[in-house]
């Protein structure tokens, strides 16, 4: 079979469309522990990730931010290619947005009200803080829950591949 006007059998006139998958990743940089001999910033989000669903409770609280972001960041990038730029991240704006999302997330103590047992932390809840000179002192004041010694949540990235 010919298609009208062009000569060229059907089979030939359809080019088949290689379907690629977008994944956006939350995650962390690795990164070691200075005073825990062997213990990385993964190894503290895989224990986050398995304990309490830290990173899943984000996900499932902000689905409509993190929508909202991606969306825009791909608008932008269509626009950007469509008014002739080479290259775009296409998501690079929406992975900073929802970065940024996440620390607040656990620095406003936003983590602690979305119904994971165990939240907010005894270590929280005592002032545990290894930034101090005296991490354990009575006179420390409540911290937010999973930020410790800040390196979990400065290390934490959002990316796609």
């Amino acid at each position: 079979m010919t298609p009208p006007d062009s000569g060229v059998p059907l089979s030939r006139a359809v080019t088949p469309v290689r379907q690629t998958r977008m994944t956006l990743h939350l995650g962390v940089l690795v990164q070691p522990y200075r005073d825990k001999k062997g213990l990385t910033t993964y190894d503290v989000a895989r224990f986050l990730e398995d304990e309490y669903g830290v990173m899943a409770a984000f996900y499932r609280v902000h689905q409509e931010v993190i929508a909202g972001a991606v969306e825009k960041s791909l608008e932008r990038s269509m626009e950007s290619l469509l008014m002739g730029a080479k290259r775009v991240d296409l998501l690079g704006p929406a992975t900073q947005i929802i970065q940024r999302e996440f620390k607040n997330f656990i620095s406003s103590r936003a983590v602690e009200s979305v119904g994971i047992a165990g939240i907010p932390t005894k270590a929280a809840l005592r002032g545990v803080s290894h930034r101090r000179k005296h991490p354990y002192a009575k006179s420390n004041p409540r911290r937010p829950s999973f930020r410790d010694t800040g390196l979990y949540l400065a290390s934490s990235r959002v990316w796609s591949s």
